[in-house]
């Protein structure tokens, strides 16, 4: 029989593959996975700090800001200082950016939508559920723990 962390696995590099195909088909820009999560992250954190982004996808600051200047370079992200605390870089997506999620979304609502026409309604919904209570529970787990928030990978 196969496991919780096998079927975990594999859902995890069949839909980031949808991902990655994604960022290469869909929008007209090379954006590449990390920063297509990059950009989703920010969108929907509002402007966050660069190191609240960085926390949430794990990313250690120096990689990071190598990413955000590459999307800057590309016109979707902007970044200004925090008015609170000069030292914070507060992140948000230009008007480039925002059109380019709209057709990141797009693409991956199409796939997603292709992937539910195989279930009923009730086992979508199901679904759905099953994965807000999966992801509480994750976040609950790392909140224990000395990992960056919502972590609970063995090793970084």
């Amino acid at each position: 029989m196969i496991t919780v962390r096998e079927q975990l696995q594999i859902f995890t590099r069949r839909f980031g593959l949808l991902n990655a195909t994604c960022c290469n088909e869909c929008c007209g820009e090379q954006v590449s996975l990390v920063q297509s999560h990059i950009l989703f992250e920010v969108r929907r954190a509002g402007s966050p700090a660069m190191q609240h982004v960085a926390d949430e996808l794990g990313l250690d600051i120096t990689t990071f800001s190598r990413q955000i200047k590459s999307l800057e370079k590309k016109g979707l992200i902007a970044r200004c200082i925090s008015p609170g605390d000069r030292r914070v870089s507060l992140l948000y997506l230009t008007g480039s950016g925002r059109q380019t999620m709209e057709k990141i979304d797009r693409f991956m609502t199409n796939q997603l939508d292709q992937i539910f026409a195989e279930m009923s309604d009730f086992e979508r919904e199901t679904i759905v559920r099953s994965f807000e209570r999966l992801n509480n529970a994750v976040l609950k787990v790392g909140q224990s723990r000395t990992q960056p928030e919502g972590s609970i990978a063995c090793c970084k």
